[in-house]
């Protein structure tokens, strides 16, 4: 993880079970297996851009399944990702600028169109 959000991290969350989940599932990590788990996110947010820019709409079964896929990453390689920690994330994707421009670095807008598709995958 990175070092300048590790404390931040900490102390919005450090007393949930998603945190101690985490911080179990990831003691071992190396920064190279961070950097791919990383990668592999980044990835995910690339295939919504291109959803986005093909005119693929939130709700559409492809941007439905992609956030399942996101779903089911985040569970597999940092903690379980149930639906409202993903409601969560969906809206932090666009509160938070730093979130916001990470994701947007792919595509203006990238950022807005996952929380939209995370949101009707969340409330169907």
């Amino acid at each position: 993880m990175n070092d300048k959000y590790f404390n931040e991290v900490k102390e919005k969350w450090g007393n949930t079970e998603a945190y101690a989940e985490f911080a179990d599932k990831t003691k071992g990590y190396s920064k190279e297996r961070f950097d791919a788990v990383n990668a592999g996110l980044d990835s995910i947010m690339r295939e919504f851009c291109e959803y986005m820019n093909s005119s693929k709409e939130p709700n559409s079964e492809e941007a439905q399944k992609l956030v399942g896929k996101l779903q089911k990453y985040i569970t597999d390689n940092l903690y379980t990702c149930t639906d409202d920690i993903l409601n969560s994330l969906g809206q932090m994707y666009i509160a938070d600028e730093r979130f916001k421009a990470n994701i947007d670095k792919h595509g203006k807008g990238t950022a807005e169109y996952i929380s939209k598709a995370i949101l009707n995958y969340c409330n169907k």
